[in-house]
């Protein structure tokens, strides 16, 4: 999901990180996982990028579902059809922010969530059902995992991988010190 556009998945550029200062903004991709604590700590940092760079950052969201925390996938999924249905930002945030939940519910706290935020709970569960954004997952799963993504977050901003399932100590000033550079040009 991106930020520029922030309801469709995985920007618009079609183009994993910028390596080169371009017209457009800064593309951060960030390969998350929605059962993740460690997702839901960066949660912040994702935020303090949105306010300080505004417009000039595209945050995308990748998935990376772990096969360690039971409802991931779904969750993963789940964000997909939230895109669709137009709220994609504000719902990953609404579960991050509310792992424990999902961690004791599983799908039936997705589609909550989706109606709380006034989606369409009915096609959300169908959505979960048929498996409609299985695809987009999995390439975003594949194309991690060739870029060397082995847990979440995990961040590729200017070529440049960034780890913070290993630790966030001074992800975000790595960030900002990556774009910044690239908007200099």
């Amino acid at each position: 999901m991106s930020d520029s556009t922030p309801d469709s998945p995985h920007g618009s550029s079609g183009t994993t990180g910028t390596t080169a200062r371009s017209a457009g903004p800064v593309v951060v991709d960030v390969w998350c996982e929605l059962q993740c604590p460690d997702c839901r700590t960066a949660l912040e940092d994702l935020r303090a990028l949105r306010e300080h760079y505004g417009d000039r950052i595209d945050l995308r969201l990748r998935h990376f579902p772990l096969e360690k925390h039971r409802y991931a996938y779904a969750a993963a999924q789940a964000a997909e059809e939230a895109a669709a249905q137009g709220k994609g930002w504000p719902y990953v945030e609404e579960v991050l922010s509310r792992v424990a939940e999902l961690d004791a519910e599983g799908e039936p706290f997705l589609i909550r969530v989706a109606e709380e935020l006034g989606l369409d709970g009915e096609e959300f569960d169908t959505a979960l059902i048929d498996g409609r954004h299985l695809l987009a997952v999995d390439a975003d799963q594949a194309e991690g995992r060739a870029l060397g993504v082995t847990g979440t977050p995990t961040y590729l901003v200017g070529g440049e991988r960034l780890d913070g399932g290993r630790s966030q100590e001074g992800l975000r000033a790595r960030v900002e010190e990556i774009t910044d550079r690239l908007l200099a040009g």
